[in-house]
């Protein structure tokens, strides 16, 4: 391979290397007050979206809620955003969401998605523990078309439900399994 034919993809990766940082920070809420209206606005869209969605939220005992994830990668991957763990109609507290990725990837993207955690149990596992790993702990079953068919409010069975929505962007589907999630001071 001549020089110039492997600078051509080290130059895109330092590129999007750089973007993904741009694009992180840009996932960070600014002030307490900011996150609560994004966090507010994101669960107004996945409703309108997923009727569903908002039927479950009077059942759940409390909801995540991640306004705007940012992720991006080329082989090695990695996605940020803040959000905050909603109880009935008050905050009781904020949470990041950090999530590390590899293999065959490339491009950036944005998304929202709130986890509603059905029962005591599963608060109390995101509470007491200092970074719920998705995948470990509480069963959360990720909704999608096929399985928003089978479901209702009266077919609930499971520890929490997740739901992704509001995407941009080039990157192939979004996965949240194996995601972190730890308490943040806000």
């Amino acid at each position: 391979m001549t020089r110039s034919r492997m600078f051509v993809p080290l130059l895109m990766l330092a590129a999007l290397s750089l973007t993904s940082v741009g694009l992180l920070n840009s996932a960070r809420a600014a002030t307490a007050e900011d996150l609560d209206k994004d966090s507010r606005q994101a669960l107004q869209i996945l409703y309108k979206g997923h009727p569903l969605a908002e039927s479950m939220s009077h059942k759940a005992k409390a909801v995540l809620v991640f306004p705007k994830v940012i992720k991006a990668g080329l082989v090695f991957g990695g996605g940020y955003g803040e959000g905050e763990l909603i109880k009935g109609s008050k905050v009781d507290g904020y949470y990041n969401s950090v999530t590390g990725s590899w293999g065959l990837q490339a491009g950036a993207q944005s998304y929202a998605y709130a986890v509603f955690l059905m029962s005591d149990k599963a608060v109390q596992y995101v509470g007491n523990t200092k970074g719920w790993e998705i995948g470990v702990g509480p069963t959360v079953v990720v909704v999608d078309e096929g399985v928003a068919k089978n479901l209702s409010t009266s077919t609930l069975k499971d520890d929490a439900y997740a739901f992704v929505f509001d995407q941009e962007g080039l990157m192939a589907g979004v996965s949240i399994e194996g995601t972190k999630i730890s308490r943040i001071k806000r």
